[in-house]
């Protein structure tokens, strides 16, 4: 296989991954309808950030201790689904989600932004991926390991950034028309917290089946 073949089948790879709903996706997506494009993309920004520490992790070979010690990875997996659940919870509760006024709506870009990172960070699915599939696309014969993880971490990031900024574009646009219909505002606002919820149910499930 050639370098470049070996790079596409990783770009395959991550697009799965980033494509499935789940915990990063649930998080932009409630982003980008409770504040609009400005927030949304924030949390894409945050996402990234945040995968960028696991390229990180995983190129340093961190996440072996993960692997070596079940227990910590099983207290990571379900801190994140219950913090994910908080927020999913919050959303639901909310009478006025999707008005301007609102004070979800105001939350400023940077703690949207430091959100999304830790939405990432505790996100159990992306070590497993550092540490199954990562290292599998670390090869001797094509340069500096260093390099190659940096063509493959920004390989993540453009995925990342393509797949959940499209998400940030709809769901504003979604946003403008559940302004003006306040019931359908806390339909969708029900739904998108259920979302979250359910996807913190499913990763914190997936953890205790594991174990």
């Amino acid at each position: 296989m050639t370098q470049t073949s070996h790079l596409w089948l990783f770009f395959v790879l991550v697009s799965g991954i980033v494509i499935l709903p789940g915990l990063d996706m649930a998080f932009v997506l409630a982003s980008s309808l409770v504040g609009g494009r400005r927030s949304g993309l924030a949390a894409v920004g945050g996402i990234i950030c945040g995968g960028v520490c696991h390229v990180a992790v995983g190129a340093t070979g961190v996440a072996v201790l993960l692997a070596v010690m079940p227990a910590a990875f099983n207290v990571l997996l379900w801190v994140g689904a219950l913090y994910v659940a908080w927020m999913g919870v919050a959303l639901v509760r909310s009478p006025s989600t999707f008005s301007p006024s609102s004070q979800a709506g105001q939350r400023s870009a940077l703690a949207t932004f430091r959100r999304g990172a830790l939405t990432n960070l505790l996100n159990p699915k992306a070590y497993v991926f550092m540490l199954a599939v990562f290292p599998q696309f670390l090869r001797k014969e094509y340069g500096p390991l260093w390099l190659q993880a940096l063509v493959l971490g920004a390989i993540i990031a453009l995925t990342q950034g393509a797949v959940y900024g499209a998400i940030t574009l709809v769901a504003d646009r979604a946003r403008g028309w559940l302004e003006s219909r306040p019931s359908a505002s806390a339909r969708v606002a029900q739904a998108v917290g259920g979302l979250m919820v359910l996807a913190a149910v499913v990763t914190a499930l997936e953890g205790w089946r594991g174990t």
